[in-house]
């Protein structure tokens, strides 16, 4: 019988919409504004009505496939996405460019780039008169066949670069400088200008920026959630959050939303929580889902320090006992490596169509909606 639930918070607890729509605004400030890469035709504004953020994702989504093709690869975090889908165009535009600039675009390759890079590479493209039109669903061509537990797949893009430049370039890998403008970049967009300043210690570059969090949309009614986790915790379990936000992003919505008091606050694991761990262990490489950490470091609580929990030998012992709750393969291949059961949501961005793959994988369970796990807990328990 199980004595602990683990839930993922995006497309579990909360709807990812919002949280996809910033990874396209994202990738679209970084290929058109006049403070990254500047190409023509964009139209970039940091103030977007919905008919223009509906354009910009069913453009770099091609229409939901490349988001549906993201997921089935295991591919949870929105950072990656940002990193992955941005950096495949990047390479895209450089190896046009390294016909004409071979010089230029070899010795960028060897450096860390950073957004000084992009605004440089952009006025060596425009100087020559040259013309990008992204083609956003390559990338699932250009990368099929990558093993769907791959932890690192935008670290991929440095072996498509390497094809065409014939060197080994590693600036397109997850924790470099590119990674990291992305990350600041769909930060200011999700949070907004003011609470970016705040949380992440810097200044906006869009400081007019309003903001996502505020507008978070839950699965279901709240209150049908709430009532759930509160029977769940009376009637002894233990609740956690394993989820690749960051922490405020957790923080704040579950506790508008009324859901906050029935988790255990020492098994919370957030973004926040990988970051600090990938500072102290950079040697062993990504560490976010589908890397079990962050369910392990829930599971341990305030017992485990990083460094114990990354020493967990694999699967766990009494991994029965724990279930996790998740939309995705990232976290049932997290949950695999565990040893602990499974139980998938349909609610994620592929709907209904999850249910194949997820049969497939072997889930212990699937549901409709999160608010199955209170019935499925009561019926094991007769």
């Amino acid at each position: 019988m199980y004595e602990m639930i683990l839930f993922d918070v995006d497309g579990v607890l909360l709807s990812e919409k919002r949280c996809f729509d910033t990874t396209c605004l994202a990738v679209w400030e970084l290929l058109y504004s006049d403070q990254a890469l500047g190409l023509p035709g964009g139209d970039f504004t940091p103030s977007p009505d919905e008919e223009t953020i509906r354009g910009v994702r069913r453009d770099v989504f091609d229409g939901e496939k490349v988001l549906e093709w993201l997921k089935a690869h295991g591919v949870n975090s929105n950072w990656d996405m940002v990193a992955l889908l941005f950096g495949f165009q990047l390479q895209e535009l450089l190896k046009q460019l390294f016909e004409r600039q071979p010089e230029f675009v070899t010795r960028l390759l060897k450096e860390d780039l950073d957004r000084e890079s992009l605004v440089r590479i952009g006025e060596r493209f425009r100087g020559e008169g040259m013309e990008f039109l992204p083609r956003y669903g390559k990338v699932t061509e250009c990368l099929e066949g990558m093993s769907p537990d791959r932890v690192d797949l935008p670290g991929q893009i440095n072996r498509l670069a390497r094809a065409w430049s014939g060197i080994q370039p590693s600036c397109f890998s997850h924790g470099g400088s590119l990674w990291k403008l992305g990350l600041d970049v769909y930060q200011e967009w999700y949070l907004g200008g003011d609470l970016y300043e705040k949380q992440e210690k810097k200044a906006p570059l869009h400081p007019e920026k309003i903001g996502f969090m505020k507008q978070e949309i839950p699965i279901v009614e709240p209150s049908a959630i709430r009532d759930m986790l509160d029977q769940l915790k009376q009637s002894g379990l233990t609740l956690g959050i394993g989820t690749g936000r960051p922490s405020l992003e957790t923080q704040v919505p579950l506790e508008a939303m009324g859901w906050l008091p029935a988790f255990d606050p020492d098994r919370i694991v957030t973004a926040s929580d990988v970051r600090r761990a990938e500072k102290g262990r950079s040697d062993l490489g990504p560490l976010g889902k589908p890397h079990p950490f962050t369910y392990l470091k829930a599971f341990g609580g305030g017992t485990f320090s990083d460094a114990d929990t990354l020493a967990i030998r694999l699967p766990i012992s009494d991994g029965e006992r724990v279930l996790i709750v998740g939309d995705s393969v990232a976290d049932l291949l997290a949950a695999r490596q565990m040893g602990c059961h499974f139980a998938a949501t349909l609610t994620g961005p592929s709907g209904e169509k999850a249910r194949a793959k997820f049969e497939e994988l072997g889930a212990d369970y699937i549901l409709q909606d999160v608010t199955e796990v209170l019935p499925l807990i009561r019926s094991l328990r007769k």
